[in-house]
């Protein structure tokens, strides 16, 4: 099944083919009501939107489908009477392994969900509505957001394909929100919805050059989001700038009965734009990662550092931690033991059409379909979680405690206090990567971002410049329920640097004049 096939499938059996094909003669006419429309209306917005996504990303493959439905509930919302929401007609494409109403299924990327048509809308998707967006459709993702195979390339999917980097097609994207991450930056919609559980958001923000949050663990429902780990899973913004995270996380947080992990939300959930300020950094200790540095981001880094400190930032240089390795060998039997328990709970409240009710079932369906599932690398991360003895097993226990105590209370929570800072700094991760067939992810490195991840803790990626061509994300981690002063931070220095890079759609970095100047020589 590819791509086209999907989105030609889905606007063929709504009735909106038609309206598709005739969007973009309307916006061609340059008439001052056409231009009007397109600025002022939500179902003007969102035919824009879905110009684009037929335009551009037919080179990208960042978008799984288009909601066939969703002109029309643009159209209802500009006839409403109801005073405007804070996202009022904003299109807003979401990662497909969140559920929303509508003909689309949710697929986390694989063919054994392709008939996983809910009629649900998760609760952050039901939050976003309620805020005025518009949700055009979903993005392509890392099959099973990244978490079947240990030689998987990111940005994979037997539904979707896969997704290419913006900057230059023949470079990765990172996982597993990579299709919110290019739409993002391809400016197919200014505004996505990712989940990560370990870099999922701020890795695919960071190498496509714009903003992604991961929010504090429970501060963000994740009902009705096929699950990896309960633990250490959470959607979150990716946007172009700091401003439309906070706006976003604004209408998506918030507490949610069916989700133990949001009982503290609402109570901690504040207005986030409101809370921005372009002098946060002032008079602020922030702790510089020094141990998480490196990996070929060491001029973009140095120059945020330097806009920091005109920002009034006090820099404490942090050289050293201990236990990195261990907190990612605790969590990874964390992570094999919760995916197989949860997807198994998830799996059970899908519809009957759905015939893969177990992790044991998917594991058969990749084999009995591995010339379109499995291709390209196999399935041994889910046949090691099948493996687990569930969350009674004393060695998950331990390893659960252990992990998180070595990310949060003596992580990130004593790396603040024994330096006397509010936040912590260091790059997110390397540039982008080869997209390669042959050897799978060639990760070349990233910051401690998986401290934040392990402890449930806020991570914000911002552009910070780029690597030969190739962006770069600055990070900015803090303790649980510090979302407002990290997004404010991120935002003080998003202002002062504007380093966010407009992609440019060269086949590769080796075709930009730069590099090829500089690989002719002077001769």
């Amino acid at each position: 099944m590819t791509r086209s096939f999907v989105l030609a499938t889905f606007f063929l059996l709504s009735g909106c083919a038609t309206a598709y094909r005739d969007a973009p003669a309307a916006y061609d006419r340059g008439s001052a009501t056409a231009r009007a429309d397109r600025e002022d209306s939500a179902a003007g917005r969102t035919l824009a939107a879905i110009r684009r996504i037929e335009e551009i990303d037919t080179r990208l493959n960042s978008v799984i489908a288009v909601d066939p439905t969703a002109v029309d509930q643009a159209r209802e919302l500009d006839r409403s009477s109801s005073p405007r929401g804070p996202l009022w007609g904003m299109p807003i494409l979401i990662k497909d392994n969140i559920e929303m109403k509508g003909p689309l299924p949710t697929t986390a990327g694989s063919l054994a969900l392709k008939d996983n048509v809910t009629g649900r809308d998760a609760p952050l998707v039901a939050r976003l509505r309620q805020a005025g967006a518009i949700i055009v459709g979903k993005t392509n993702l890392s099959e099973w957001a990244n978490f079947r195979s240990s030689d998987s390339i990111s940005g994979w999917s037997a539904v979707g394909g896969q997704t290419r980097n913006a900057h230059a097609l023949d470079r990765n994207a990172c996982g597993s929100s990579t299709g919110s991450g290019v739409a993002v930056a391809a400016g197919l919609v200014t505004m996505a919805v990712g989940t990560e559980t370990n870099g999922s958001i701020t890795c695919p923000a960071s190498i496509s050059g714009i903003v992604g949050f991961k929010p504090t663990v429970g501060l963000v429902s994740r009902t009705y989001v096929v699950p990896i780990s309960h633990s250490q899973d959470t959607p979150g913004p990716m946007t172009r700038t700091v401003r439309e995270a906070a706006a976003m996380l604004a209408a998506m947080a918030g507490s949610d009965p069916a989700d133990p992990a949001t009982r503290e939300a609402d109570a901690r959930r504040t207005d986030y734009v409101t809370a921005l300020s372009d002098n946060s950094l002032r008079g602020r200790r922030i702790g510089v990662m020094r141990f998480a540095t490196g990996f070929g981001t060491d001029a973009p880094f140095a120059e945020a550092l330097e806009t920091l400190r005109r920002e009034g930032a006090i820099l404490v240089d942090i050289d050293k931690f201990e236990g990195r390795g261990q907190i990612g060998s605790e969590s990874y039997k964390v992570l094999l033991s919760e995916f197989k328990a949860d997807l198994n709970a998830y799996l059970a409240s899908t519809p009957p059409t759905v015939q893969t009710r177990t992790l044991a079932d998917l594991i058969a369906f990749n084999k009995a379909n591995a010339a379109t599932e499995m291709p390209l690398f196999g399935q041994d991360i889910f046949e090691g979680s099948e493996k687990t003895k569930g969350l009674d097993d004393p060695d998950y226990k331990k390893a659960r405690a252990t992990s998180f105590r070595l990310a949060g209370p003596e992580g990130v929570d004593k790396l603040l206090k024994a330096h006397k800072v509010e936040a912590l700094v260091g790059p997110t991760v390397a540039a982008a990567w080869l997209i390669d067939a042959v050897h799978g992810d060639q990760y070349p490195g990233g910051g401690a971002g998986s401290l934040a991840a392990v402890a449930g803790y806020p991570h914000l990626t911002v552009p910070m410049g780029q690597v030969k061509g190739m962006p770069v994300g600055l990070s900015f981690l803090g303790p649980k329920w510090s979302d407002a002063l990290i997004l404010s931070l991120g935002y003080d220095y998003e202002q002062a640097s504007q380093k966010r890079l407009e992609p440019r759609f060269v086949r590769s970095v080796e075709d930009t004049p730069e590099v090829q100047r500089a690989f002719e020589g002077a001769r």
